[in-house]
This record gives structure tokens, sequence and C-alpha cells, in this order.
């Protein structure tokens, strides 16, 4: 990254215009002027709106309908430093995005209350570039530092709603008294402005407000909990991607081998970046031993012949819909028996647990019929104490089991976690929703209560299912799940010795 350019050490006049990190830069009066002019008219005209623009309209129109004559405020959040003067990669907040089809940082959503119980939506954005006084080349987010942005009339022929300079909505918050509810969590300094205009008095006001803002994120939640067409197709994408991510992971593991974990979640990593905006979450690569850590994110542990190598990785589309998977694979290309044996228990709970999702069934389903694949199997290794259903109402199997069976899955790898848990966890399947089955058995190294040939042994079988009218499509279908068709699939793929 290079460093911003300072002027050389002659005699000229000097103007001074504030840097980002609040530090001042000194150019002269003739550069200044220089630099302010001769540059073409670049606006884009015509433009057609966005391909989720209809969908996107109908989201902001069912959102107005769950609040009449409130004001509601949906921020796309800040960048963030992450040290000194570089800023993480910016990722626009999941209910912005969801609403407007935007993925700009620093810009703001507001619907605002009409007399007939409707809203007026309004989109905050960063407008291009001042060439007049010079912000375009001199500051630090000025467009010859970060790239071009839209203009204003550009947004709103993108994304189909009107737009305004985001500088000016600080005051246009002030400027009314109409009740006001914000997605807290994105931006602190618009949340400042949220709660001085509603200049609550005490704490009990305070506390009020919160649970206003709090409904606000739990109805978007609820929302979302339902994938319509286009989002469903994005997720798609995204899961296709993946595939191929993990195609050219089987093809790299010889290298892998010669350095570490690192080298898998970089081959990945590639395909991310090619094919979408990146990943969807920090992508596991465990080899060994390291697969019965859940999180294992460090990835720089040995890839080794004779151990498995358990991957849980997604894409996530420029749209921001993310895929999450998971395949346990042979480093060599071949189960072990006792590999095999443990492989082959997790995916015949996966098969119940699939064979459950249908619609109208009960959210908690599916991981019910995995809990009890995974139990009897169990039991029937010596492990645990039966009856099945003693063992389930205790939940003895967790020591090996450890998590949940699956989440909801869309612009969030684990999305819509807010939702009501009457329409979510304890709620019923409809068409549309996306989640994921993945269970899994970990046998930690340390573990005496297991044989010492199960000792570091991690499995873990991840899909992403769609909720149909009349079953289920499994969106990951495309990477093999059975213990023989995962070495069928690595035997075409391993390099040949």
């Amino acid at each position: 990254m290079s460093e911003q350019q300072r002027p050389g050490s002659d005699t000229s006049t000097f103007v001074f215009t504030p840097r980002k990190n609040g530090q001042a830069q000194s150019v002269s009066d003739e550069l200044a002027a220089w630099m302010s002019t001769g540059w073409a008219d670049t606006e884009r005209r015509d433009l057609e709106p966005i391909e989720q623009a209809g969908h996107t309209a109908r989201r902001r129109a069912a959102v107005s309908a769950a609040f009449p004559g409130e004001r509601l405020v949906v921020p796309a959040g800040q960048l963030l430093t992450r040290s000194n003067d570089t800023e993480y990669p910016f990722r626009a907040a999941s209910d912005y995005a969801y609403l407007t089809g935007d993925t700009s940082d620093g810009g703001c959503l507001v619907l605002t209350p009409r007399a007939d119980g409707g809203h007026d939506s309004v989109l905050y954005l960063k407008p291009r570039s001042n060439r007049e006084n010079g912000e375009f080349w001199l500051g630090g987010y000025g467009e010859l530092w970060t790239g071009r942005r839209n203009s204003l009339s550009e947004a709103a022929d993108l994304f189909g709603v009107a737009t305004a300079d985001v500088t000016t909505l600080a005051d246009a918050l002030r400027a009314t008294d109409t009740a006001v509810r914000v997605v807290r969590g994105h931006d602190a300094a618009l949340d400042a402005v949220v709660d001085e205009v509603r200049g609550d008095a005490d704490e009990e006001a305070r506390a009020k407000s919160a649970a206003l803002d709090e409904e606000l994120g739990v109805v978007l939640a609820d929302h979302r909990l339902v994938k319509d067409e286009w989002e469903v197709a994005q997720l798609q994408l995204a899961v296709d991607a993946t595939v191929r991510g993990f195609e050219d992971v089987a093809r790299t593991l010889p290298q892998a081998k010669d350095t570490s974990e690192r080298f898998i979640e970089g081959t990945f990593f590639l395909r991310a970046r090619v094919e979408g905006n990146d990943v969807g979450y920090g992508t596991i690569a465990a080899s060994g031993a390291n697969a019965t850590t859940l999180h294992w994110t460090r990835n720089d542990g040995p890839v080794r012949d004779g151990d498995l190598l358990l991957l849980d990785a997604g894409v996530e589309t420029t749209s921001l819909y993310t895929a999450d998977v998971t395949r346990t694979m042979p480093v060599s290309g071949t189960f072990t028996d006792v590999q095999r044996k443990v492989y082959d228990l997790v995916y015949a709970a996966q098969e119940a647990g699939i064979a459950a999702v249908a619609p109208g069934a009960p959210f908690i389903a599916f991981h019910q019929a995995s809990q009890r694949a995974l139990a009897e199997g169990l039991i029937e290794w010596g492990l645990l104490e039966g009856p099945v259903d003693r063992v389930l109402e205790l939940g003895l199997q967790r020591r090996y089991t450890l998590h949940g069976t699956g989440h909801m899955l869309g612009l969030d790898v684990h999305d819509c976690a807010v939702s009501r848990q009457e329409v979510h966890l304890y709620g019923d399947l409809k068409p549309g929703m996306v989640l994921t089955v993945e269970p899994g058995l970990y046998f930690q190294p340390d573990d005496t209560t297991v044989p010492e040939e199960l000792r570091g042994i991690g499995v873990r079988i991840e899909d992403d299912v769609l909720v149909t009218g009349d079953g289920r499509t499994v969106l990951s279908a495309g990477l093999p799940r059975s213990s023989a068709e995962v070495e069928a699939w690595l035997a075409e793929r391993l390099p040949r010795a």
C-alpha cells in the first residue's frame, strides 16, 4: 500500500486539507487549482435497476406495514480500523443489504412515515468525491484512493429508491419528533444521534427505547427467514462456487502435506475471491486431532497421510449470501476401518436429519432425528448406556456430538439468529427456508471414555438444504456424502503417483 504522497520542500504558498486521521496535508494553491479542473463528465445515465430491486421494494413494504407511523433507521455500518490507518474489508450489515441491495459503507436507509400509513424510503449515501475542494485526491477516503463511488443519481437508478447525501442525515433525523427505531450496533455515531432525538430522560425511557430497537431487529429477522426466489438463486450460486472450492482443495492436498492447513485455507479463499465477495465465515481447515475442535480457525497444523481433514467453508456471493458446507475426507484418499466406522455413523445421522426436513415439520425435528441416530450408534458401540430415550433425555450423547445439528442460512451463516423462537427454533419449517444439516462426532485426544483408536477423530458432514413445497432440495448435492462416494471423488482428483 502506498503512503499518501507529500509535497517537496519548495517555497510555494500552501493550503491545508484534513486527512482522514486528523492530520493535515499541505499542497500549493497552484496544484490544488490544477487538480480541480480538466476532468471529463463520467456520470452514468440511463442505468437499469439492479436485479433484486423489485424484491427489495417488496421487503421494504412489508417492514413498513409492521411499523405504521414510526421512522425506521437501518444503517450499513462504517469501516472498522484494523491497525493505525488501515481498515478491515467492509461488509455491509445484513438487514441493510436485505432492504436495499447496496453493499457500500457508510450508508443508511430511512423509512419515514406518511399520513396514509405507509413510508417514504430514502437511501442516505456518500456522494461522489468533491473535485472542487480536493477531497477526491487528498482525502483518505477520496475516490483516487479507494475507487469510484456511485453518484446519488446513479444510486437512485440502481437501487430504485430516492437518495440523499449521508452528511445531511443527522439534521434530517433531528428535524422531526416522529417516533424512531434504529437497528443498533452497526454505527455508533448514528445510534448516538437517535438517542439524542429521542431525548430519553431516565433509565426507564432508555430501556423502553432499547426494547423498541430490539423489536425492529427481530421483525427484520422474522421476514428474512423465508427466502424469495432471487435469494434462493443467490444461495445456489454460493453453494456451487463452494463445491468448486472443495474440488480445488482435493486437487492440492499433496501441496498441503508439504506445508500446513494454511495451504488448504488459502486454496479455498482464492475460489471465494474469484467467484464471490469473500468467504462467508472463517474457514475451518482441521486435520487430524484439530478436527475435534469445533471452530478450529488457526489452520496452522500439519496435514498428514492417515489423518482425516475436516473442511468447513463457504463462499459468500457479491450480494452477501453465503454457503456453509462441511466435508471430512481422508488425506491419503482412503478411510481406515475405524475412520470409516465413525464417518458412516455420522452419514447415517445426516441422512436421518435431511429426511426430516419438510414443510410443516417442526424446525427441531431434523436435529432430533440426527441426534437419535448418533445416540443409537454410540450405545451400540458401548460408549453410552441405553435405552436411547434415557440418553437423549439426559443429553449424554452431547459429550461426543457437542453441537446442534443445524441452523438457518442466508445473508448470515447463522441467519436470523434474533428471530422469534416461536417462529424459528420452536416453529415449523416453511417453503423457502434454507438450513444446514450438520451432525458430527468428536472424540477428544485425551478422552479416556473411548477406546484409544477413536481418540483424535473428528467427523462432520454438512449440507445446505432448501425447504420446498413438497419436501426438500439439497443445494450442495454436487459434493459426495457417503464414504464410498468420497473415496471415489478423491481418486478422480488427487494427483496420481
